[in-house]
């Protein structure tokens, strides 16, 4: 828009809406009606090939996996037909396990067949796979066996346990067979022991990162849609604000295991800081820790903090304030402000943002880690002391295209329940719908799109001259513009104001047909729909 704050009736254009950051077949052969018939396994069924030798998996043995995929999913949830059909079929996929898990196709119906898996038959195949661990865990299809195999922990370790006395059998003919959890404890171990390495490899830092949440008994779902054999359309198109974690029980030595494999960052941190794949586990770790070891979660904060405020100090105050420009370690940063306690946050606060806040404002990546610090923000005295310093300068933010910032800001405002009144005064003037006064009636409209008033409705206005009077006519008969994910954001957290007049009449003011276009608005967050849903719950309040 390129408004200054001391300018709000320059014509402008639309608020930017924020800028990106930078980060840069399915099974044929339908069963026969009936009784269900059992695919025939492949007549070259073969045991584990060597790393050695090719990893071949032949036609016979994938339309084999494909079949029987496609006949367990048509197969009855329960019976005993299906659970000799999934354990014959995870036996012969024990036999290939590591060719399997190393082809493309052979590595997505495996992962498929896990979600169907019992406890030991799931044991069999992991055990199959841990003699060439670290080179299934650096594959780009293997890797994603591996996150399969764990994710199925909470299904299983809250199922009762199995009266399997066949297999009990076979492992007595076989050799003892190791348990679920003496084999997450062995995966923990292994990747203890060279925790940079498995960290840091792009494949293989998605098993750490897995692994950490699993030792926990959280699964995050921000993490859970990145594992590609797990997502659904709703899940990848989520915002993170609405991805809940999903805690699950797990074993006391578990919690034991998450906080041994969590001492490994501290003897690197450096490298866990710098190091953009690396940093992801510490990342998922801070997230993990926070729910389940917040003792040990303030440990690591404190040695991140600590490092990074003992850096050369930059030419503008804080040594932290280079960190928080740098692509990497600002996200790691914004990660570390969410769990961090409330008395460690304002004194962080007051070492390293305060005098700043204008500043990282302003910056395109900076500007993340400050909404993460009001995201952050739960006491009055905090929040007093940053809208004294960042209230100033909101339509120069918004201009910036930066309004994350200003959403943050009116989120806290909102969650502790101060500033209210004065937050909504500067948006109105930032929108340049405060004056005359028959312009606040038109706020809903402009703050959902983040557009100025004089933008919205096409009007030029010379600088200095008074402001038009709000006509109802032109605004019933101009369509709703489009809805922005923040826009909506921005008055789903005004409507639940300890007062929230203004918006509920500039809602009541939209016409039928620009309600109508709001319900209906496409977008993969639905922004028009929630909107609506805020309102109705007011409304009804």
């Amino acid at each position: 828009m390129g408004l200054g704050p001391h300018s709000p009736h320059k014509a402008g254009r639309r608020f930017p809406a924020g800028g990106k950051r930078g980060r840069g077949a399915k099974g044929s052969g339908r069963p026969t009606s009936g009784r269900q018939r059992e695919p025939r396994p492949p007549p070259d069924g073969r045991s584990e090939p060597a790393l050695d030798a090719p990893l071949h998996l032949s036609s016979e043995a994938l339309g084999y996996f494909r079949r029987a995929l496609s006949t367990l999913k048509e197969a009855p949830e329960t019976g005993e037909e299906r659970e000799l059909m999934v354990r014959n079929v995870l036996k012969e996929a024990e036999a290939q396990a590591l060719a399997l898990a190393t082809h493309r196709t052979g590595s997505e119906m495996l992962q498929e067949l896990l979600g169907f898996s019992p406890r030991k038959p799931l044991c069999r195949v992991w055990a199959a796979l841990r003699s060439n661990l670290r080179f299934v865990a650096c594959h780009r299809s293997g890797v994603h066996v591996l996150q399969s195999a764990l994710l199925q922990l909470p299904r299983l370790l809250g199922s009762p346990a199995e009266n399997e006395e066949v297999e009990e059998e076979e492992d007595g003919k076989e050799g003892s067979l190791e348990t679920l959890e003496e084999l997450v404890q062995g995966l923990a171990s292994e990747v203890c022991d060279d925790f940079l390495f498995y960290c840091g490899d792009t494949h293989s830092s998605f098993v750490v990162r897995t692994l950490l949440q699993v030792l926990g008994g959280t699964l995050l779902e921000s993490e859970r849609a990145r594992h590609r054999g797990f997502q659904s359309p709703e899940t990848q198109r989520a915002p993170p604000r609405e991805c809940k974690p999903t805690d699950f029980e797990v074993p006391e030595s578990f919690l034991n295991g998450l906080q041994n494999l969590s001492s490994c960052f501290l003897k690197d941190i450096a490298v866990f800081i710098t190091d953009k794949i690396s940093s992801f586990c510490l990342q998922v770790a801070l997230q993990i820790l926070h729910r389940k070891l917040p003792q040990f979660c303030a440990h690591l904060c404190n040695a991140v903090i600590g490092y990074l405020s003992n850096r050369n100090s930059s030419a503008d105050g804080s040594p932290l304030l280079l960190f928080l420009r740098d692509q990497t370690s600002s996200r790691l940063l914004e990660q570390v402000l969410l769990v961090l306690e409330p008395p460690r946050l304002w004194s962080l606060f007051e070492d390293h943002f305060q005098g700043q806040l204008q500043i990282l404002a302003a910056h395109p990546i900076a500007n993340f880690p400050l909404q993460r610090l009001l995201d952050a923000v739960t006491t009055p005295e905090l929040l007093s002391s940053v809208f004294e310093e960042l209230s100033p300068a909101l339509e120069a933010v918004l201009a910036q295209g930066h309004p994350g910032v200003v959403v943050a800001l009116v989120g806290a405002c909102r969650r502790v329940g101060t500033h209210q009144v004065q937050v909504l005064q500067l948006l109105l003037e930032a929108f340049h719908c405060a004056e005359p006064s028959s312009r606040q009636l038109a706020c809903v409209p402009l703050f959902a799109t983040l557009t100025a008033y004089e933008v919205y409705y096409g009007l030029v206005e010379e600088e200095g001259t008074v402001p038009a009077e709000h006509q109802v006519e032109m605004a019933t008969a101009r369509a709703l513009g489009e809805v922005s994910v923040l826009g909506s954001l921005l008055l789903q957290h005004l409507l639940h104001f300890s007062a929230p007049g203004l918006i509920l009449r500039s809602l009541g003011a939209l016409t039928g047909p620009q309600l109508l276009t709001l319900a209906q608005m496409e977008h993969p967050w639905g922004p028009g729909r929630k909107l609506l849903l805020s309102w109705g719950s007011r409304t009804r309040s």
